[in-house]
């Protein structure tokens, strides 16, 4: 029998809580695990205080079949019982499949932690364009649990941005049409936001808007009874050309960004401009008097663009700088008094010869220490991009002011393995036991794409609950048992060798060069799978009998295969390459035919898989609307998105989907080859783009067996 404890002692104890909040935070912590795991028989929960200094702590304990746990939050309780789950049950959940193997009676455990951050920060601001541009509510009821499970108490919550801002602007005097025409479509919203492009696959329009903002209270309702704080988006400094057309008399900078002509370009306020607190504080105060109150705002005006100053000239440099990080600071402000103004810090490692020392300084010195939190977004970049320094090491933690350590082990949803997980167990308990560690307030992931590399989330979920390093050794015998069901001496000898190879390096392309067409000279593809690779999959499908009935082993084995599949087709593809460079169009045509074939086989494989269809991705485009023109108009932007992108991203995102592979690149490739004729493949991407998507790929009756079948005949 389920029991929820909210006494007025455990109230009391949990930190100046009421009662009935406390009740609430309980009742949601038990409907989560109710939806996580399909039931809370048995379970105890209970509400403890915070340590001094505002950290969660857990305790897990089962005896004589009963499950109590007890935390400081509701993200706290709901870890700890997904940590249960994994220990002692050797089950996970994940939000596209499932290996979950309740016993009848919970198993004797016992357990305690406490994070060493107050913070736990999730999601990236191009999440909402690469992964989540078009979800409805199951698929963010699915992902905000997923945070829950995954102790997230900092979630970036930017859906509807464009919906208040247009009630900003309609306010400042623009028309429906002008507000709505400066906003992209859907999928580029986040580049938008962050000032690097405006209007490019657009309009919103109204039905668009009222539909995200009632998504958007789903959202805030769920993260706030979850007890999360969400990030909400703040006015960043760009503003409509229409609004400018309106004021001649306003000083702005227009910004240049991705190749993109200046149509799409955006301009910036000058920093001294008296509209910009007076339109922050407007952005501040419609977004509350629609959700309710936030405590931390997101603002980034400079992201990966540079200032329109002369770089030799660091005296002016750095007192723009100056300037537009207290026009930020006193916009957000003067809507919220008690606002907390968070910044992403990727733009200070990307750029780094342009953000020294002095400068970043500069751009923080007129902002309070205890009002400021920058995300230190990109981790894992300066090992493996980079090569510099972590950028929290070359800024002294950052002046003083408070941050987050974070890593974005995934740019635009590639589907391609990849991570260097020793450095994701380790690095972050470097950083805390730094000096800086007194203003490191929290722990995050930011990835672009989350549906996909799952060992690499569930690693950083555990990281922000420890000071120490992770034994990757036995942490990954337990996720292969809480998996699959079973480790045996070859899953474990697969996982190792997957861990040396793929899992082992970080690369911002991780393609084929088939994805590509011809190689990209500017955006170099790279991956890990050599024939090491190649060996643990074949190691990995010989677990098959023991691991057989785990829906997440099945769709683990399909994709290795898939992947090991697309590496041999890619060989064949660039013998191809060579062959057609030096004229020999008979070589040529036989290894394109091969790389065609092992992609065919590849693309039915992946058909079987729960959540790689291209499918799927234009449903969730299309089921945004009921009108067919603007059904149409959402999917051509989604699959844009994932193809050429726009500006000089072309290639970008690299999904390894099914539909994709077999309605896309291989008749992409196909043509190239017959022609030759980049103008002509330019064409038939567009009319690809603006098809209506009508495949429905054949999934093999056993897949398993058809991925032992199709390696043993590739090779």
């Amino acid at each position: 029998m389920y029991i929820l404890t909210c006494a007025a002692a455990i109230a009391a104890a949990a930190g100046c809580r009421t009662e009935s909040e406390t009740g609430k935070m309980l009742e949601a912590s038990e409907a989560a695990i109710v939806r996580w795991a399909g039931t809370s028989a048995n379970i105890e929960l209970a509400m403890s205080g915070k340590t001094d200094d505002g950290r969660d702590t857990f305790s897990v304990e089962a005896s004589d079949g009963t499950l109590s746990i007890t935390g400081s939050s509701p993200s706290a309780i709901c870890y700890a019982f997904n940590l249960y789950l994994r220990e002692a049950c050797n089950s996970m959940v994940t939000c596209s499949g499932e290996h979950l193997a309740l016993p009848a009676e919970w198993p004797d455990y016992r357990k305690s932690g406490e994070s060493p951050y107050r913070l736990r920060y999730f999601l990236n601001v191009c999440t909402f364009g690469y992964t989540a541009p078009y979800w409805d509510w199951d698929r963010w009821s699915e992902e905000i649990d997923w945070m829950a499970m995954h102790g997230v108490n900092m979630p970036l919550a930017s859906v509807a941005s464009e919906a208040i801002a247009k009630r900003v602007w309609i306010k400042l005097g623009l028309t429906s049409e002008e507000a709505d025409s400066f906003f992209t479509g859907p999928a580029h919203l986040p580049w938008h936001r962050m000032g690097n492009i405006n209007s490019f696959d657009g309009p919103l329009n109204d039905e668009w808007h009222e539909a995200q903002i009632q998504l958007q209270h789903k959202i805030l309702d769920r993260m706030r009874s979850l007890g999360m704080e969400p990030v909400a988006p703040a006015f960043a400094g760009f503003i409509p050309p229409a609004f400018l057309e309106k004021h001649p008399e306003i000083k702005a900078n227009r910004l240049e960004w991705g190749g993109f002509p200046e149509e799409y370009n955006v301009c910036v306020l000058a920093p001294d401009s008296p509209y910009f607190e007076k339109i922050g504080k407007m952005f501040i105060e419609e977004w509350e008097k629609e959700f309710g109150k936030a405590r931390y705002w997101l603002s980034d005006s400079f992201n990966e663009m540079k200032l329109p100053v002369d770089e030799n000239d660091d005296k002016a440099k750095h007192d723009l700088l100056r300037q537009y990080g207290k026009a930020i600071w006193s916009s957000i402000e003067a809507g919220d008094p008690d606002a907390v103004w968070v910044t992403q810090g990727w733009t200070f490692g990307y750029q780094h010869d342009f953000w020294d020392k002095e400068s970043l300084q500069a751009l923080l010195s007129e902002v309070p220490d205890d009002r400021l939190i920058i995300v230190d977004l990109g981790n894992d970049y300066p090992k493996w991009v980079w090569h510099t320094e972590q950028t929290w090491k070359v800024h002294e933690g950052f002046y003083g002011k408070q941050w987050i350590f974070s890593y974005v082990p995934n740019f635009g949803g590639k589907t391609l393995p990849t991570g260097d997980l020793a450095m994701y167990a380790s690095a972050s308990a470097e950083a805390l036991a730094s000096e800086y560690g007194a203003t490191l307030a929290g722990f995050g992931s930011a990835p672009e794409g989350v549906d996909n590399n799952d060992v690499v989330y569930e690693l950083l979920a555990d990281m922000g609950w420890t000071r120490d390093s992770i034994d990757l050794d036995s942490w990954l015998g337990s996720y292969c048992k809480s998996r699959y069901g079973s480790c045996s001496e070859t899953m474990a000898e697969a996982w190792k060798i997957f861990r040396e190879t793929v899992y082992s390096s970080l690369y911002s392309y991780p393609r084929y060069t088939w994805q590509t067409v011809v190689p990209d000279k500017r955006r170099k593809s790279a991956h890990d799978m050599d024939d090491r690779f190649g060996k643990a999959v074949k190691m990995f499908l010989e677990c098959s009998e023991e691991c057989g009935d785990s829906p997440l082993y099945r769709d683990d084995a399909i994709e290795f295969t898939a992947f090991w599949l697309g590496e041999l087709a890619d060989r064949h593809y660039e013998k191809a390459l060579a062959a057609l460079e030096n004229g020999e169009k008979g070589t040529a045509g036989k290894e394109l035919g091969k790389t065609v074939s092992i992609l065919g086989k590849a693309d039915r494989l992946l058909a079987s898989h729960s959540d790689r269809d291209l499918g799927d991705w234009v449903a969730y485009a299309r089921g945004c609307s009921g009108d067919k023109a603007v059904q149409d108009r959402y999917e051509a932007n989604a699959k844009r998105l994932i193809t050429t992108w726009g500006g000089w991203q072309e290639d970008y995102a690299a999904r390894y989907w099914t539909g994709l592979v077999s309605d896309y690149y291989l008749p992409r490739l196909e043509l190239w080859f017959d022609t030759g004729d980049q103008a002509l493949l330019d064409k038939w991407e567009e009319k690809w783009i603006q098809t209506p998507y009508n495949c429905t790929p054949e999934p093999f009756a056993d897949p398993i067996e058809a991925a032992k079948r199709l390696l043993s005949e590739t090779e």
